[in-house]
């Protein structure tokens, strides 16, 4: 995924790929980054249904972020929460890579969270988040800044002037770097 010129990996299901359309086009992505001390991953969804059973189905024990994904895309969202809430282990058990005992575990983890999730699909959908400051403090953030330090230098960057993201994100770095 290209985002103003900086290439990210985003690991997506298979729902969410075919409902991308073609190489090139805009598209807007709610991201999930998935931390741990040897990688960094990330992990895009079209949905925030899609998104909150993704952080659900991780929530379970066992069940890490590429095999969420590869739940995700053996099956659609609403029969993955029909099958969760009716206790449906044969059906989970078809999805590659979901054995019967992590079929049953998510069944009983997952099965009385079903009716919230259901719930939050019938919410509108969000304005995507971005505003370039959110952009700037998320960019900074990641480089290993603390909140109130990005804010500063963001705030300033700012106020000296506007421009291009990535512009923005170099008078930020250097009033940061105190240059």
């Amino acid at each position: 995924m290209d985002v103003q010129g900086v290439g990210y990996r985003v690991n997506i299901p298979v729902s969410t790929f075919y409902r991308l359309g073609d190489a090139g086009d805009d598209v807007s992505l709610l991201i999930h980054t998935h931390v741990r001390e040897d990688t960094l991953a990330l992990f895009g969804f079209l949905s925030g249904t899609e998104q909150g059973l993704f952080e659900r189905l991780i929530s379970v024990a066992g069940v890490g972020p590429r095999l969420a994904v590869n739940i995700l895309s053996g099956i659609e969202t609403p029969d993955l929460m029909e099958a969760l809430g009716a206790g449906d282990v044969a059906r989970l058990t078809r999805i590659p890579g979901v054995g019967r005992k992590t079929a049953e575990r998510l069944v009983l983890e997952l099965k009385d969270k079903m009716p919230a999730v259901a719930a939050e699909a019938q919410e509108p959908p969000s304005a995507p988040a971005g505003s370039l400051k959110d952009d700037l403090l998320s960019a900074l953030a990641n480089l290993g800044y603390s909140r109130v330090e990005a804010e500063k230098g963001v705030d300033r960057a700012l106020r000296e002037g506007d421009g291009r993201f990535e512009d923005l994100l170099r008078r930020a770095l250097r009033i940061l770097s105190g240059r």
